[in-house]
């Protein structure tokens, strides 16, 4: 349909909203008119009762009669466009001047003139109802005598509807064909101004999953319409990089899967070659195969915590926990680790330091750091965990005196199955690049950060900064 259309929308709620300006300055224009016309009128037959009064004082102090008076005022005041009658105290007619032969004004109720005021009044012609009058009558006393009369002055408001009708029929006509002209204008600039969004459009509707790279048209980067594609192109960015990394994320973990599947596969296949074979070499088989199964087992849930990680859909067990009662769990744990590598595990600084998490996730995340260092450290080495409150935060620290990471490698350690060591095999070390990534998500989910704070030829530190949250104050 057509007001399905934004700018065909823009246009009538325009055209909607001229429209009520322009109908109430009509009115408001047609009324002002009308009473500035009305005033004039009002006030011109105001001043000829005011000269007609003094005229009449100076015949009667002349020493005229009320009625030669009357008469004399009468021709004396005679008008063309207005109609003077004088009428003596009973509403006898004394003295008149029509401004037509055949026309004449009769009196109103005499009870209905108040005294020593203008009383005002408009009546129909008697001839065409269509035509009105406009009249006013006042009592006076004219001295020396104290003679009263009532004096009636009169106007054809004809001129007046003339020109009220003249604003009628301009406002009519001009009304609608000002509204037609800005409907079309403002269609046209509508149309203008969202030619750009139509473009825009276009091009969105070419990008799909296989063309994220492409970018819609900034015609001016700094309005509005340029801002929105703009903020667009930025999100097209950001969903490239995560198709992306999603992509590299598949590649990676089906190879990472292959691997020991492989391995599994070609063990069962050369056991089961023979038709016999000793108890040893089956169990030589079967050894191989649970290590590879236990190494799958773990990418898979790897995998699976990281999946529901992005996802949003990994639930947060916090409760009270002392983070130095942990450290030394994980220390204990990681000392016979250790001790199979010829690396030692020290503690230093553990303060009391009670806080509120998720206890399995920072173990596991702790667990990850240990186990990096120990992979890396080589034997004799020592890697040291610590822990030191700062203003607001919990510092966790992992240090190990291995040879460091490369520095071109530093930038990437937290990435999904990122390997400084190109050279080491996945089973060399058992491991699939998910560890660190896995860590820095824990503590993220703590609302912290995991982050690599020195390495160099004297070893590798990462620091996770915890939050001290409001359970453990």
């Amino acid at each position: 349909m057509m007001f399905e259309s934004v700018r065909a929308r823009l246009t009538l709620w325009y055209v909607s909203v001229l429209a009520l300006i322009l109908v109430v300055f009509g009115v408001a224009v047609y009324v002002m008119l009308s009473r500035a016309l009305h005033r004039r009128v009002d006030e011109a037959l105001r001043s000829t009762l005011e000269i007609s009064i003094t005229s009449l004082t100076n015949d009667a102090q002349e020493g005229q009669s009320s009625l030669s008076a009357a008469q004399s005022t009468a021709a004396e005041l005679s008008h063309p466009q207005q109609a003077l009658m004088i009428y003596d105290d009973a509403g006898r007619l004394l003295a008149e001047h029509p401004y037509e032969e055949d026309l004449h004004v009769r009196l109103p109720d005499l009870a209905a003139i108040p005294a020593d005021e203008v009383y005002l009044y408009t009546v129909a012609e008697q001839r065409d109802a269509d035509d009105h009058h406009r009249l006013a009558v006042r009592r006076v006393r004219i001295p020396p005598a104290d003679t009263p009369y009532i004096v009636l002055a009169s106007r054809p408001l004809e001129a007046v509807e003339d020109e009220l009708e003249s604003l009628s029929e301009i406002l009519y006509f001009a009304t609608p064909a000002a509204l037609l002209l800005a409907g079309l204008g403002g269609w046209f600039l509508a149309r203008q101004g969202f030619a750009p969004v139509a473009a825009m459009a276009k091009s969105a509707r070419r990008i799909g999953a296989e063309s994220l790279d492409s970018r819609l048209p900034i015609a001016n980067p700094r309005d509005e319409l340029g801002q929105l594609a703009t903020a667009f192109n930025e999100l097209l960015a950001r969903l490239n990089a995560a198709f992306s990394q999603q992509r590299r994320f598949m590649a990676d973990a089906s190879h990472e899967l292959r691997t020991p599947l492989s391995v599994m596969s070609t063990a069962a296949g050369v056991t089961l070659k023979k038709e016999r074979r000793e108890e040893e070499e089956y169990r030589e088989a079967l050894q191989m195969m649970a290590e590879q199964t236990r190494r799958l087992s773990r990418i898979v849930k790897d995998m699976f915590a990281l999946a529901r990680a992005d996802a949003g859909h990994y639930p947060l067990q916090k409760r009270p926990l002392y983070l130095n009662d942990l450290l030394e769990e994980v220390a204990r744990a990681g000392g016979l680790l250790g001790a199979d590598k010829g690396v030692s595990v020290e503690l230093t600084n553990l303060p009391e330091a009670a806080y509120h998490g998720d206890e399995d996730l920072l173990r596991q995340m702790i667990l990850n750091l240990l186990d990096n260092a120990f992979k890396f450290t080589p034997a004799g080495g020592v890697v040291r965990l610590g822990l030191t409150r700062r203003a607001d935060e919990y510092l966790l620290t992992v240090a190990d005196t291995g040879a460091g990471i490369p520095l071109e490698a530093q930038a990437h350690v937290f990435e999904r199955f990122y390997r400084a060591d190109k050279a080491r095999s996945r089973a060399e070390d058992g491991g699939a690049g998910l560890g660190l990534a896995i860590a820095r998500w824990v503590a993220q989910a703590h609302n912290g950060e995991l982050e690599l704070a020195v390495s160099d030829h004297t070893g590798t530190t990462f620091v996770a900064r915890l939050p001290v949250t409001p359970a453990s104050n």
